[in-house]
């Protein structure tokens, strides 16, 4: 069953490649990359319908001036710049801070917790998938949670109940061997990170 469970990813990339050459081309990318007017009008009206598209159109031209007015920025040049050093700070601390929130150790030993809360070996890679699912799931649900609360409050939030989950966690662990509802509670808070985690970061 794994194999072609596997191999079912390959199902969309087989879509997109039979239906992609039937799609038009971005009309901001024949516009502003090829300089092609016709061309981009006639993939707004291929996208949108017949019709007077010419406001958006408008719209692609200010961006077009906007981004000749811009200068491009080597990587050296952005470090070097003071009015970017902040936002250069914050991308690097969230980047940081997301490798290392223990997510991948979550995924490493959930296989050995799940084993320890004597799951039959049949059932622990369903118990995974669970898992997957449900960060999948949590991720669709950041989606419509961000324009809400805004991306700083789920930052912090998300940080902040992952901390907790991982606190009691390594207490649960530690405790395991002592209370055999212990088990079941650490794949309780196995599921939690997962889900502070896709909502979250």
């Amino acid at each position: 069953l794994w194999p072609w469970l596997l191999a079912s990813s390959g199902l969309s990339a087989l879509v997109q490649l039979v239906t992609l050459p039937f799609f038009p081309d971005s009309p901001s990318y024949l516009l502003i990359q090829k300089g092609n007017e016709e061309a981009c009008r006639k993939a707004i009206r291929k996208l949108w319908g017949e019709g007077d598209h010419q406001a958006e159109i408008d719209d692609i031209m200010k961006e077009k001036v906007t981004m000749t007015s811009t200068k491009t920025l080597r990587v050296l040049e952005v470090i070097k710049e003071r009015s970017l050093r902040w936002q250069l700070y914050i991308l690097m601390t969230v980047m940081t801070t997301l490798q290392l929130c223990g997510i991948n150790a979550i995924y490493f030993y959930s296989f050995e917790v799940f084993h320890t809360a004597k799951f039959e070996e049949y059932l622990i890679p369903y118990v995974s998938l669970g898992v997957g699912l449900c960060e999948c799931l949590s991720s669709i649900l950041c989606s419509t949670l961000i324009d809400r609360f805004g991306r700083k409050v789920l930052l912090w939030g998300g940080y902040t109940l992952m901390c907790s989950v991982l606190a009691l966690l390594t207490m649960t662990l530690s405790l395991q061997h002592q209370f055999f509802w212990m088990h079941y509670f650490s794949v309780i808070l196995i599921f939690l990170f997962v889900v502070f985690y896709g909502t979250g970061p």
